[in-house]
This record gives structure tokens, C-alpha cells and sequence, in this order.
């Protein structure tokens, strides 16, 4: 009689995740050589990833629409906390309140990393900016997101920066009524 093993994703080790997200990010430097070409597809990449991570999160929170920016801000707090198993805290608001900042005193993609000299301009992180960027998206939020520290260029912390564009309107698809 054989033994039924399960994948529970709540029990991945962030390690696992860590060296396997340092190995794609390793190809893409030598399919590339560009450090800026993969820092773009990196953000595309986590685009991606956010726009279906957004149906997961909601239905596992049982959250609804977001309020105001606060609230946003709040729910990706807790999706940082669901996902990757750390609590940003978000500072710096604009005095327009369209505008904050997240930061990571720990980030679990920069653990066992050290960029060499000549990746310095490489933004490593980039896949949280895409995967916020298209989450909200999807529930017609249209941000930018950049990185603005990095702890793997000697800065303390990680400071993610989001800023809010517009409300995107509810649209039907095409040949719909």
C-alpha cells in the first residue's frame, strides 16, 4: 500500500523559495546580460504573478473592495505577511495621501544574497513591484511601485514606494451587454 504525500504550500520553506527565486534570477543574467533588461522582466514577471495571487488572497482573506489607500496599504500588508512571511511597515505617506512606502527590515529574496559589483544596478526585488502593480490592477487600481532601498546596495532596510495613479474603470469585455 502506497503512502498519498501532499504539497501544503503554507509549509514551504522560505529558503526554498529564496534560492529558487536566486537561481531564475541567475539565468536571466546570462540569457540577458543586461542587468537592466531583467530588472524589467523581473517587474513583469511579478505582474503577472499579482494579477492571480489577487483571486487567492481575496478568497483566503474573504476581504472586499478597499476603502480608501489606507485600507490598500493595509491589505497588502497582509498579503506580505500570507506570502512571504514578513510584516512591512508602512511609512511615509504623501501630505496628498496618494503616496507611502513599505519597509522590510527582512526580506526573505535578499537572505542569502550578495549582488556582485557589477549587478549593482540590478533591482533584485523587482518582482514585489510587478506583483503589487498587477494585483491592484485587478481590482481597478492603477499604482506605480519602485524600489527606493535595497538592502543588497547597504541600505538597512528595503523601502518599497507606491504610488496611486487612478481608479480604473469597471469595464464589460468586448461584445458583452
Amino acid at each position: 500500500m502506497s503512502r498519498s504525500t501532499r504539497f501544503d504550500p503554507k509549509k514551504v520553506n522560505s529558503e526554498l523559495v529564496t534560492l529558487t527565486y536566486g537561481s531564475l534570477v541567475a539565468q536571466m543574467v546570462k540569457d540577458m546580460d543586461n542587468p537592466d533588461d531583467v530588472s524589467k522582466q523581473l517587474e513583469r514577471i511579478g505582474y503577472n504573478m499579482g494579477i492571480r495571487l489577487i483571486e487567492d488572497f481575496l478568497s483566503k482573506t474573504s476581504t472586499g473592495r478597499c476603502l480608501d489607500l489606507k485600507d490598500t496599504a493595509d491589505k497588502i500588508q497582509a498579503a506580505f505577511k500570507l506570502y512571504l512571511g514578513v510584516q512591512p511597515n508602512v511609512v511615509n505617506w504623501s501630505p496628498a495621501g496618494d503616496e507611502f512606502s513599505f519597509i522590510l527590515d527582512s526580506n526573505p529574496f535578499t537572505e542569502l544574497i550578495e549582488l556582485p559589483e557589477d549587478l549593482k544596478q540590478l533591482k533584485y526585488c523587482n518582482i514585489i513591484c510587478g506583483a503589487i502593480r498587477g494585483a491592484l490592477e485587478m481590482v481597478q487600481l492603477e499604482v506605480q511601485s519602485w524600489i527606493i532601498q535595497d538592502q543588497l546596495k547597504g541600505d538597512q532596510n528595503t523601502e518599497i514606494r507606491v504610488k496611486f495613479i487612478r481608479r480604473l474603470e469597471d469595464a464589460m469585455p468586448a461584445g458583452e451587454d
